[in-house]
């Protein structure tokens, strides 16, 4: 009996001293400074030229990707009914990338590459960008964005040298 629990007792050591081996320890998750678009910009309907997003990725380890998804916000709509021209005029925007940044601990990266087509239904948008780093950690930054068909002061702009 005594032989027997020594043996168990040994194979649990073996067993957890192998499980703690082979976690690699990193539990902390990567940060995100997301620089623009800010929170309560303005976005054109239509602008050809892209929303202007640029933000700082940063790990202590080594980051593996980042995703960008933006979806309706009308939480707060009303119930009038829309006539069936209306209906076809705009569609809710969504939008949904994937990057990669394997192979670095620390970037800074700016894009347009979110196109808002003309027939975006105006209104309350969120912006959320997710990090997940190499061991798996996730980390997000939500913002409120509202789509508009004016052009306001308010709308993100910036003078930056485009490759």
């Amino acid at each position: 009996m005594k032989k027997r629990n020594f043996l168990y007792s040994l194979c649990l050591l073996v067993a957890s001293t192998l499980f703690v081996s082979c976690d690699n320890g990193d539990t902390t998750k990567p940060v995100i400074n997301l620089i623009s678009p800010a929170e309560g910009a303005h976005l054109k309907i239509g602008n050809t030229s892209g929303v202007h997003f640029e933000a700082e990725f940063s790990d202590d380890e080594m980051l593996g990707s980042y995703k960008i998804d933006i979806h309706n916000n009308f939480d707060d709509h009303g119930h009038g009914t829309k006539s069936e021209s209306e209906e076809k005029k705009t569609v809710d925007f969504e939008y949904s990338g994937n990057w990669d940044l394997s192979g670095y601990k620390n970037t800074t990266v700016h894009h347009h590459d979110i196109k808002i087509p003309e027939n975006a239904t105006p209104g309350k948008y969120h912006m959320v960008v997710y990090c997940l780093d190499k061991a798996g950690n996730e980390s997000y930054v939500a913002r409120n964005i509202l789509l508009t068909n004016e052009d306001t002061d308010e709308e993100d702009h910036h003078d930056y040298d485009h490759e």
